[in-house]
């Protein structure tokens, strides 16, 4: 049952606020809602919105410079789908290391609204732990990139990841070798992994071979491997990249 007005929140939390011993206040100041407890200095600031939304979270900073104790409520509608219904774990997170707190109103037709508490406001959150393992993985990306050929935020193109540099490489490699020994008869053509780990210097060149991820490669006689058409339009497509890399160097140091 979704409310049409942000006000619908304000009996329901003055209830339940209420039953905390709180003396309740409404628009005090701009702020939706105020509470005052006995024996307690900082007053309780509740800011309330239909939906989460930045607009509410830039509010609940701004009255932190009124009270440590500031609350965001929303509503949570059951039957609403949608990205920030979804994600109440990650809000919650976000508001904990903000110093806020975050509540949700549920209404119901039959009974009455449910107030549950997400985060305590001024709740310290949890020194959060490093994953190591996805750390290494990240560093690792980034080393063995050899430059920056993608553009941060890009979505639903082709990402030059270090194993796409490294396909290249070997590609690129096996282009070199083969226009080096165009002569040689067709059935003794194609290039050995061993050949191709030494002249295009990626190590596991022969995993890139055989699991030929791109379909780049094909296996011309057992032990032999040589370009696809997908393999030679890659290097055109890539030229950019590949264009800088000389497999003859890399053989020479």
């Amino acid at each position: 049952m979704a409310v049409r007005h942000e006000t619908e929140l304000y009996a329901p939390l003055k209830v339940f606020f209420e039953k905390q011993g709180y003396e309740i206040k409404g628009e005090v100041r701009t702020c939706d809602m105020v509470g005052i407890r006995i024996n307690e200095e900082q007053p309780l600031i509740v800011e309330m919105k239909k939906s989460f939304n930045l607009s509410l979270l830039l509010q609940g900073v701004e009255r932190l410079k009124l009270s440590p104790n500031v609350v965001l409520a929303v509503e949570r509608c059951r039957d609403k789908k949608g990205a920030v219904n979804q994600r109440w774990g990650e809000l919650s997170e976000l508001c904990r290391r903000l110093g806020l707190g975050l509540m949700t109103v549920v209404f119901y037709k039959t009974k009455p609204p449910l107030v549950e508490v997400l985060v305590e406001p001024g709740e310290v959150p949890p020194l959060r732990r490093i994953n190591g393992r996805r750390q290494e993985r990240l560093l690792y990306e980034f080393h063995e990139r050899s430059g920056d050929y993608n553009t941060g935020g890009s979505t639903r193109v082709k990402l030059v990841t270090a194993y796409r540099e490294k396909a290249l490489r070997v590609a690129a490699a096996v282009r070199e070798i083969e226009a080096a020994t165009s002569l040689i008869p067709l059935q003794k053509q194609g290039v050995a992994p061993a050949e191709l780990r030494k002249r295009s210097g990626v190590p596991g060149a022969a995993a890139v071979l055989q699991n030929n991820y791109y379909g780049w490669f094909i296996r011309i006689v057992r032990g032999r491997y040589s370009l696809t058409p997908a393999g030679v339009a890659a290097l055109e497509e890539y030229s950019a990249i590949t264009s800088g890399y000389n497999p003859s160097e890399v053989n020479s140091q």
